[in-house]
């Protein structure tokens, strides 16, 4: 196609053009300015399912977060959230989902562009590695639970 250079990597097709387009293979360039985006909408629908989990994943840091908080085994590792999960909870779980849903929101309106796709990813791998840190606490939790009985 007149106008593309295309360049692969990681199994995605980049393209920069001057005008929206769409290639043979369905990758759609619509920066007009000629930057980098990639994507097919098929890959979009995956990518969604990848934001709605990692809405799930905060959800379950900050509910996971409340408990350990509430047995006084933990404390939180946010300085600007700390005073409040100590004296409002639901204002602190309220702020963590308004927090995170509006990076994910801006993120998944700028999901043509690469940049915003890489965060996407390390947001979600950042929120199931605390995920699995907090399975792996709760395990030593239930550990020396039943070691006490």
């Amino acid at each position: 196609m007149r106008g593309f250079r295309e360049r692969s990597g990681a199994g995605l097709v980049w393209l920069k053009a001057a005008r929206p387009a769409v290639d043979a293979a369905g990758v759609i360039a619509r920066n007009p300015s000629g930057g980098w985006v990639i994507g097919t909408p098929e890959q979009f629908r995956w990518m969604h399912g990848v934001v709605k989990a990692l809405l799930v994943l905060n959800l379950l840091d900050a509910l996971f977060t409340l408990v350990w908080i509430q047995l006084g085994l933990a404390r939180e590792a946010n300085p600007l959230l700390r005073n409040l999960v100590e004296t409002q909870p639901v204002l602190f779980v309220a702020t963590k989902l308004a927090l995170v849903g509006a990076a994910s929101w801006l993120l998944w309106r700028r999901r043509h562009r690469p940049l915003a796709v890489i965060a996407i990813f390390v947001a979600f791998l950042l929120y199931y590695a605390l995920l699995l840190y907090h399975l792996g606490f709760l395990s030593l939790v239930v550990k020396a639970l039943l070691a006490a009985a």
